[in-house]
């Protein structure tokens, strides 16, 4: 019963460099991402256009009549698990979708900001995404209109910057979100990933 009512708990808690040129996702050829020795800062983040997204404000965190942009999609996934010593496996923290799941040689910077597991993020079938990030580039991405904390970020110490990130509703908006993945990444790892491209 303790294992089923855990499992409740955890049930969907997690629920691109900015280009020159638009992003060819049709045919992408991924740009791998390397590491570097650098310190990276924080890209600038623009205000996303639009209206915000309506979600269900309470768990499971979900979008709500969102269309899905099945190209846009493909792309996340072929994007983001690129990123170094990731595997792509069925989340173990929400109702469906895909984890990001660390690899074992990969060392971890934030260990309580992951809910389960070495997964420390996970993409939905619609193409949204939990993922975390420090408090204060939490609350900026979500001024920005990019994303929202989730309904359990103030719970447990580690999870104040837990975010749901907003699916891309355009090439555009998939590059940002990309470079959103990948800081939360290096966020995580303490890591200096350069931001997967087409």
């Amino acid at each position: 019963m303790k294992r089923y009512a855990a499992v409740a708990f955890f049930l969907c808690l997690y629920g691109g460099f900015f280009s020159t040129h638009a992003m060819d996702i049709a045919e992408c050829n991924v740009i791998a991402p390397t590491l570097s020795d650098q310190s990276r800062e924080e890209l600038p983040l623009p205000v996303r256009k639009g209206l915000r997204v309506q979600t269900s404000g309470r768990v499971p965190h979900v979008q709500l009549g969102v269309e899905q942009k099945t190209e846009l999609i493909d792309a996340l996934h072929q994007l983001a698990y690129s990123l170094p010593d990731l595997e792509k496996r069925p989340t173990i923290v929400s109702i469906s979708g895909s984890g990001m799941w660390l690899a074992n040689s990969v060392s971890v910077s934030h260990p309580k900001a992951i809910v389960s597991g070495r997964e420390f993020a996970h993409i939905h079938p619609d193409g949204s995404l939990h993922a975390p990030f420090s408090l204060d580039r939490a609350i900026e991405l979500e001024k920005k209109g990019w994303g929202e904390r989730h309904p359990w970020a103030d719970r447990n110490q580690g999870w104040e910057g837990l975010v749901m990130l907003y699916s891309a509703s355009s090439e555009e908006e998939l590059e940002t979100l990309i470079q959103l993945v990948t800081e939360s990444y290096n966020f995580i790892t303490g890591r200096n990933a350069t931001t997967p491209a087409c």
